[in-house]
């Protein structure tokens, strides 16, 4: 049984805030693309692009990616834009290059990102849609995100996903595919190969103060350094110093 999706409290970002009409419009205002507005060709190819630039991200644009058969059943009007969208992060290399390399809150944040053009409210809101992917999986997640009512009333079934408001540090569509960067790096990084880092990790913080495992001697190191044990410990002498005539009992 499939859990409710948690309440969580949005925060106040760009996206929220009332346009200011002209004053929002700059070099950063994203092109909207919708399938209504397509007059020849070269427009539907333009969707097309923008699609995949939406959901696989600006430097995984290309040849292999493409769905051809999609492409030709949202060209005959078979498929809505949404249901292209929708198919698109369901397809094996979505999977390949976003899902499998994301741990859960990773895969929500990009996600929120290329389908519902916003970043994550706060952890609260990551939490509730990991637990929504550990419940119904990702395609249910993916599902969830599509049909969802603010999906509707920013972008409908004809309108590309885009980067809603003001543009703030890395287009979203930029976004790395991968883990964070500390945890990339930890996990499948150089960190984990190259002995300058294995010395400059020893000598962190994060290092010695981390979850060593049962068992392990250094676990011990503390106790064994507040017992401090006082006993008499083998001296330095040498055999022909000792006078072995004066260590021998005299019998009388």
């Amino acid at each position: 049984m499939a859990l409710p999706l948690l309440a969580y409290k949005p925060t106040t970002q760009n996206h929220r805030v009332r346009s200011f009409g002209i004053a929002d419009l700059n070099e950063d205002t994203p092109y909207v693309y919708r399938l209504e507005d397509l007059s020849s060709e070269t427009d539907f190819q333009s969707l097309v692009f923008a699609a995949y630039r939406q959901v696989f991200s600006e430097h995984e644009t290309l040849k292999f990616n493409r769905q051809i058969t999609l492409e030709t059943r949202l060209k005959n009007n078979s498929i809505t834009v949404r249901d292209f969208i929708r198919e698109l992060a369901k397809s094996e290399r979505f999977y390949a290059t976003v899902v499998a390399v994301n741990s859960n809150y990773r895969l929500v944040q990009v996600c929120l990102k290329r389908f519902l053009g916003r970043d994550s409210y706060n952890q609260d809101e990551e939490i509730a849609w990991s637990i929504v992917i550990a419940t119904k999986g990702f395609s249910g997640f993916v599902d969830a995100l599509l049909d969802s009512d603010e999906y509707t009333e920013a972008f409908g079934d004809f309108t590309v996903p885009y980067q809603r408001k003001r543009m703030e540090g890395r287009p979203f569509n930029l976004v790395t595919p991968r883990y964070g960067e500390e945890a990339y790096r930890d996990s499948y990084g150089t960190t984990k190969y190259d002995w300058r880092f294995t010395v400059e990790k020893f000598y962190t913080k994060k290092f010695q103060e981390r979850q060593l495992p049962e068992g392990d001697p250094r676990r011990f190191a503390s106790v064994a350094a507040a017992i401090a044990p006082k006993g008499n410990y083998a001296q330095g002498i040498r055999a022909a110093e000792i006078d072995y005539l004066n260590k021998v009992p005299r019998r009388r």
